[in-house]
């Protein structure tokens, strides 16, 4: 089964280089962590949103999580392209 990655680049019609297992191993690794570290921002604005007070921290609150959730997934393809050797 290709990648999301592999389809895209088939499209573009780019090269699509082929990964090794370690390559494929780290990638899943890297995956796993940030679904993890992104699972737990979105807790910890659960946990946030029900202690506040107003709609405006509940918005407030809402923003700075889904930041702080772009700023993971961008760190989690910068990692996985410097596996890649992007």
């Amino acid at each position: 089964m290709k990648s999301s990655f592999e389809l895209a680049m088939e499209r573009l019609g780019g090269p699509v280089k082929k990964l090794t297992e370690e390559q494929k191993k780290a990638i899943s690794e890297i995956e796993s962590k940030y679904k993890s570290k992104i699972a737990q921002e979105q807790l910890a604005c659960e946990d946030r949103i029900r202690k506040a007070k107003n709609d405006e921290e509940v918005s407030k609150i809402g923003k700075q999580t889904a930041s702080g959730i772009s700023s993971l997934k961008e760190k989690c393809e910068a990692e996985k392209a410097k596996i890649r050797g992007e």
